[in-house]
């Protein structure tokens, strides 16, 4: 399940995988929300420094959807 899917949902146990490999998905904001779905137990999957990245990556609000590029046909 998506982390923005579970938003409003507790969940006993929660599995995180945190890679540099979804570089775009290691933001604060997203971190946060997936911990808190947990009720009791959260389990990090990942590297060290995807993690140090994602704590340190405040999202400006902005989204890189390459909206304007696809609708230019790019």
């Amino acid at each position: 399940m998506t982390i923005h899917r579970s938003q409003g949902s507790e969940y006993p146990a929660v599995v995180i995988p945190v890679t540099t490999g979804a570089w775009m998905m290691l933001q604060r904001n997203l971190l946060y929300t997936a911990v808190t779905r947990a009720k009791k137990l959260v389990v990090l999957v990942g590297s060290r420094r995807a993690i140090g990245q994602a704590v340190r990556t405040v999202s400006a609000g902005r989204r890189c959807t390459a909206l304007d590029f696809r609708l230019a046909g790019g």
